[in-house]
């Protein structure tokens, strides 16, 4: 990134955290192949810590990142993981990814003060996902 314009060009945007995006996607297509499509959220989402450890992933599961409003805090965020310290994961278990998970996943990175997030959704026989930057 050039460090006298603070904003990334698309070339960065595309790349930024890239091979960690891969390996999450592989990771989850190993628990698709695994555990079957259609089933609840929270059985994919344990799934892959499993499989995230198997492949020396470092992933943080239910972290607790408060949410303010005007400097009082009002609640909190838990995401599903966090891998590699770095990238928001989100299971799914819905008909499609749509505006509404996109739009949740870029709160979710303002919150957690991260730049890239995936959505992985386990609904069907072949895997959705989509990488989110913020």
């Amino acid at each position: 990134m050039d460090t006298n314009n603070p904003e990334p060009t698309d070339t960065e945007t595309k790349l930024l955290l890239k091979d960690e995006v891969y390996q999450i996607v592989g990771a989850s297509l190993e628990v698709l192949k695994g555990v079957g499509h259609g089933l609840h959220e929270k059985i994919y989402e344990n799934s892959l810590v499993v499989e995230f450890g198997l492949r020396g992933i470092k992933a943080d599961q239910q972290l607790i990142f408060p949410v303010n409003y005007k400097g009082t805090r009002v609640g909190e965020f838990i995401p599903d993981l966090i891998a590699f310290g770095s990238v928001v994961v989100d299971a799914k278990g819905i008909d499609r990814i749509g505006d509404h998970e996109r739009g949740q996943m870029l709160n979710y990175l303002r919150i957690t003060k991260l730049r890239v997030g995936v959505l992985v959704n386990f609904k069907h026989p072949r895997l959705e996902w989509e990488r989110i930057v913020l």
